[in-house]
């Protein structure tokens, strides 16, 4: 007799994802939605959407979602938490959107102790919108707006997220991840998993970032991104975890 051994996440929804090959969304979707899943909590599970590549994040999912706008995803889960404090919120966000037009709404949601958690794609570049270098470009990394590679003395340094929110007060939870390797990916769905934990334990904020790829503005077939993610992207981001305010408790 067959035994069924994996199986579509139920809040994950039955639909085609609309990513293009090799990126890893996808992956971050269903480890978001088995996390849900084994909570039992998808009927308490308020998700916001953010604009980027992941803007049609409200299809994927069978939890209520909402469509913010770009960058405003905390603002927008905080009135929701707020007016809902029984609801477990999440944001899913992009560099761009987190990082750049969205930066002092995800400073201040750790600075105010929301407690609500963000999913956090780091892939070092925009997206959606042509491959523009994004605040998390790698020195050196060529995009379509730095041609030459990024400059520090032009374009800044790349932010890093993960330890500047670990210094605020407000931050439960603050840990780098990845899915470039499966020992990454069940890394990433354990810290996933504990981040809605820290929520629902009502411990503060929390972050998960996690390292992804974009192959087709990488200019790199999926195999070559995931080696990139390895050799470039990791050494730069390390991974671990941030801040943990229940590590010694």
């Amino acid at each position: 007799m067959s035994k069924v051994v994996f199986d579509r996440p139920h809040a994950l929804s039955d639909v085609p994802l609309h990513y293009c090959p090799g990126c890893t969304h996808g992956i971050v979707h269903r480890l978001v939605a088995q996390t849900i899943d084994e909570l039992g909590i998808e009927d308490k599970t308020i998700g916001i959407a953010p604009v980027g590549c992941s803007v049609f994040a409200y299809n994927y999912f069978e939890c209520d979602m909402i469509q913010a706008a770009h960058g405003r995803a905390p603002a927008v889960a905080t009135g929701v938490k707020r007016s809902l404090p029984d609801k477990v919120v999440f944001t899913y966000q992009g560099d761009g959107d987190l990082a750049a037009i969205g930066t002092a709404e995800s400073v201040h949601i750790a600075a105010r102790v929301e407690n609500i958690t963000i999913i956090f794609i780091n892939n070092a570049i925009y997206g959606m919108t042509g491959g523009q270098m994004a605040p998390t470009s790698l020195l050196g990394q060529v995009t379509t707006t730095s041609p030459y590679g990024r400059d520090p003395k032009i374009q800044g340094n790349p932010i890093r997220v993960c330890e500047m929110l670990a210094t605020l007060d407000g931050t439960a939870y603050a840990e780098r991840v990845a899915v470039d390797t499966v020992q990454h990916v069940n890394a990433t769905k354990k810290a996933i998993k504990k981040a809605f934990q820290m929520q629902l334990e009502g411990k503060g904020f929390s972050i998960v970032e996690v390292i992804s790829s974009c192959p087709v503005q990488w200019g790199k077939t999926p195999v070559e991104a995931l080696e990139w993610i390895r050799t470039d992207m990791i050494p730069h981001y390390p991974l671990g975890v941030y801040k943990d305010i229940t590590a010694n408790s």
